[in-house]
């Protein structure tokens, strides 16, 4: 008797499956933007409505970017290569939500005050991870097309590989953002370790050389 698990590796997924999905995606990223609109006309981020945007528009964008990296091991276990070709629009809508996450924290929390957004940001050192997880994110937005891809060739994926870094650095932004409730963050942290396991082999190559030597051995 074929299980159930065995039964899906058998499915061919085909080009209108991948455009299916992608509809998928841009519907239930669509449905949290209403949302978010919806609660926010009708008053629902309680006493503090600036950080409960701060932490809808956070979540948004740290839950998407989970997914993006979760595509690629599943494709992997799926023997489903064509899978991957929803990553991009992935990406690219974690950092939509990163973009409002920062608008909210300009706007709403410094009322544009530039100079005070630059030494939060040297001052407070969460802020600090933030701003580099942001960045990451939006220079793998800006070269995500494939007329980059292909200029850049094998230094493409050398630059999308800086997409770990994130993954780990927006868990700890969220974290250390926290001043209590620390299971949320701590949970979405073991998520980033769980998700970067799977990508040994890579993160090891980034390691010295010695270290790489030490974990073979072990």
């Amino acid at each position: 008797m074929v299980s159930p698990v065995e039964r899906l590796r058998k499915i061919r997924l085909t080009p209108s499956h991948i455009t299916a999905l992608k509809t998928v995606i841009h519907a239930v990223s669509l449905f949290y933007v209403a949302l978010l609109v919806l609660q926010t006309l009708q008053g629902q981020f309680g006493a503090d409505p600036v950080q409960g945007l701060s932490h809808f528009t956070g979540k948004a964008a740290l839950n998407t970017l989970f997914i993006t990296l979760m595509v690629s091991p599943i494709a992997k276990w799926w023997k489903q290569g064509c899978l991957v070709k929803v990553r991009r629009v992935l990406g690219l809508y974690s950092f939509f939500w990163a973009v409002l996450h920062l608008l909210v924290y300009i706007l709403l929390d410094l009322n544009l005050d530039w100079a005070l957004l630059a030494s939060e940001i040297a001052e407070r050192p969460y802020l600090t991870v933030g701003a580099v997880c942001w960045l990451i994110l939006c220079v793998l937005a800006v070269t995500s097309t494939q007329k980059i891809q292909r200029k850049l060739g094998k230094r493409w994926q050398q630059l999308h590989n800086w997409v770990y870094l994130a993954v780990l650095l927006a868990p700890v932004h969220y974290f250390w953002s926290v001043k209590s409730g620390v299971t949320e963050p701590a949970l979405y942290l073991l998520g980033a370790l769980i998700l970067l396991s799977f990508r040994k082999k890579t993160l090891l190559r980034w390691m010295p050389k010695s270290f790489r030597q030490i974990s073979s051995q072990s």
